[in-house]
């Protein structure tokens, strides 16, 4: 289904330390104004990273959306769980986009020795609105270059 004009797109949520991911949201919805006029965004909050790859899928396999886009703040609280729980989610987020064709982006953050201090809580609120805003023009890059190669078959098959 991709398209560059009008396409829709999930943006999940995790909501632990929902303070600062939302502002990645903020990011990208404010960055896809400007970069993809007519885009369409629908979120989805999900308790934490670890569920955000099976959200992506199910919303990915609806056919209803042209990317999916999902954000977490996953922090070192002094176990090493938060290594394992990263790793899992960037690839399960890699892998609905290869299993399902619908392009799967992250912006899902693993910063060490983050402590809930005011400065550190207010660098990675700011941080995450950049990211966002890099994930948008992100979806940008990649919905042209799908229309591209959607374009090309059309003119080979023609």
């Amino acid at each position: 289904m991709t398209k560059t004009t009008n396409p829709r797109i999930a943006f999940v949520k995790a909501r632990w330390h929902a303070d600062i991911v939302d502002r990645a949201h903020d990011g990208f919805t404010e960055e896809v104004a400007r970069l993809i006029p007519g885009a369409r965004i629908d979120a989805f909050d999900v308790p934490g990273a670890f569920e955000m790859p099976l959200l992506a899928k199910k919303l990915a396999q609806t056919g209803k959306y042209d990317a999916v886009v999902a954000a977490a703040f996953v922090v070192d609280g002094g176990i090493y769980r938060h290594d394992f729980v990263a790793g899992a989610v960037v690839t399960g987020l890699m892998n609905v986009g290869l299993e399902t064709g619908v392009p799967c982006f992250s912006v899902s953050l693993t910063p060490h020795n983050y402590q809930e201090v005011q400065a550190l809580t207010d660098f990675y609120r700011e941080h995450f609105v950049k990211k966002g805003a890099e994930a948008a023009e992100a979806v940008r890059q990649i919905l042209a270059l799908d229309a591209r190669l959607a374009a090309a078959d059309r003119s080979a098959v023609a």
